[in-house]
Formats: C-alpha cells, sequence, structure tokens
C-alpha cells in the first residue's frame, strides 16, 4: 500500500469449510481477519432458487461508514435490524422483492420511512 501513484490490492478468493476438516476452518479464520469485505454464499437460498444465494445477514464489508455518507449508514444499520430476525431465505427474498421496486438504492432507503 505504500507504493509511489500505486493503486489498491484487490484479491478475490473463495474457500470452502463445510469439509469437516478442522484444518480448514481454521485457515479460513486466519484469512478471515485479513479481508475487508465477505460474501457469504448459502445451499439454502440456492436450493430454494434465490439468486443471488447469499446469506446476506453473514455477509458485509468493514469500513462501510468510510463508503457511504452518514444517512445512508444510518438506513443501512436499520435495515440489518430488519433482515437480521428473519430466515436466511426470507431475507434474501424480502430484500429482493423491496430492491425490484425501486429505481436505485436512494429510492429503495427512502421507500423505507427512516
Amino acid at each position: 500500500r505504500n507504493v509511489e501513484e500505486g493503486g489498491s490490492l484487490s484479491i478475490i478468493a473463495t474457500a470452502l469449510i463445510d469439509t469437516g476438516s478442522r484444518m480448514d476452518e481454521v485457515i479460513f479464520e486466519e484469512f478471515k481477519g485479513t479481508g475487508n469485505s465477505e460474501l457469504v454464499l448459502d445451499r439454502k437460498v440456492s436450493d430454494k432458487r434465490v439468486f443471488p444465494a447469499m446469506d446476506i445477514t453473514k455477509s458485509g464489508t468493514r469500513k462501510e461508514e468510510l463508503l457511504v455518507e452518514p444517512e445512508v449508514l444510518k438506513k443501512m444499520y436499520v435495515l440489518r435490524r430488519i433482515l437480521n430476525p428473519m430466515g436466511t431465505v426470507d431475507a434474501m427474498e424480502f430484500l429482493l422483492d423491496k430492491l425490484k421496486q425501486t429505481g436505485t438504492n436512494e429510492e429503495f432507503f427512502d421507500s423505507m420511512n427512516t
């Protein structure tokens, strides 16, 4: 990161951790601490043919407060509080349904009435 006129380093990786191997889990946890964004896929969501087949409640970005305005961040927190009690499939279906009803992120968050 301390390279003059250098850009950021982006690495995209996948990890299969449901192997039954404790070592796989340990290695994953070690790498997990170095990333700044995590997208968790979920087989239950995929089995229901809901795409993207992700666990929205476990996925996220660190330091999101540096990426969005404070008002948007507050609305993101409200959205997470709404989604967290739902099951993985229900949360993803709910989010996709609400997103289809709006054309932009701004419209989406405005529709939350927060």
